[in-house]
């Protein structure tokens, strides 16, 4: 389920809670969009922040709700849906700010692609998880986050990529433990939101205009190819690898916390380097 709150600051909090491990089902994914179309329209919101309750941010889609679904409505559905809150946080008037702790998995790493600010937990891993579930979408989101080379290594072999170096490529503004995070984004969120609205949501719309993405045409020529291997059964043969456990989950018996103790490939840019394609 997804919670909604808005302080007298201005800062609308979305908290994903469902356990266990925070895969986003269809129900939880149009509750987000739904949510994040509103605030245009609610003179109260001046920030966005969205975090994960429990052991992590998000697991991924949820594979066994696109599996169990008759035909091709579970992947159409998801295919839909992660466009649909792709181009609700990037459309979204206000900075949206991501909160990343215990793990961030595929469609969780596509949504902290598209949001203006991270925060992430030391540790952290963010998965690509595409490859192994058939997927060829989310190339356009996860872009946001690590430069091109990198990202082709990070999808082609699914291999986590540590919290640490996206913090070292700027695209996570700061590591703050776990157990700080939630406060941490909240102060982060009210300096935002002290500043003047129009100015903020002027600043937002043109940095979309210069520096934004084609998130929309980008993502759906990728689907294609998505759909492709979905009519040739193939997608749906990786996935099944998944539910039927002849292939084990990133967080099935404990892979998160191996996952989170892995070395960080820390790497250091030179000062004035840190950039993010």
């Amino acid at each position: 389920m997804v919670r909604d709150s808005v302080d007298e600051a201005g800062v609308a909090e979305l908290v994903v809670d469902n356990p266990p491990v925070n895969a986003y089902n269809l129900t939880d994914i149009a509750a987000l969009t739904r949510y994040l179309r509103g605030y245009a329209e609610d003179p109260r919101v001046r920030v966005v922040l969205l975090r994960g309750e429990g052991r992590g941010f998000c697991g991924g889609g949820d594979v066994k709700e696109v599996q169990r679904l008759p035909g091709y409505e579970g992947i159409l559905g998801h295919v839909h849906g992660s466009l649909d809150l792709s181009l609700a946080i990037a459309e979204c008037p206000v900075p949206v700010i991501g909160a990343i702790h215990g793990y961030c998995v595929g469609l969780g790493v596509l949504v902290a692609g598209v949001c203006d600010i991270l925060l992430a937990a030391p540790g952290t891993p963010f998965v690509l998880a595409e490859a192994d579930n058939g997927a060829t979408s989310g190339v356009v989101q996860a872009a946001g986050l690590m430069p091109d080379k990198r990202l082709r290594a990070a999808m082609f072999t699914c291999e986590p990529v540590d919290a640490a170096e996206l913090h070292a490529y700027g695209s996570v503004l700061r590591l703050v433990p776990a157990d700080e995070l939630p406060v941490a984004a909240r102060v982060l969120a009210a300096t935002i939101a002290r500043k003047r609205t129009n100015v903020i949501r002027g600043l937002k719309a043109a940095m979309a205009g210069s520096i934004g993405r084609d998130i929309r045409n980008a993502y759906r020529q990728e689907v294609s190819y998505l759909l492709e291997l979905n009519m040739l059964g193939e997608a749906s043969e990786a996935r099944g690898d998944f539910v039927s456990g002849r292939r084990q989950g990133y967080l099935a018996n404990g892979a998160a916390a191996d996952l989170a103790a892995r070395p960080s490939r820390r790497i250091q840019l030179p000062v004035g380097a840190r950039k993010t394609t």
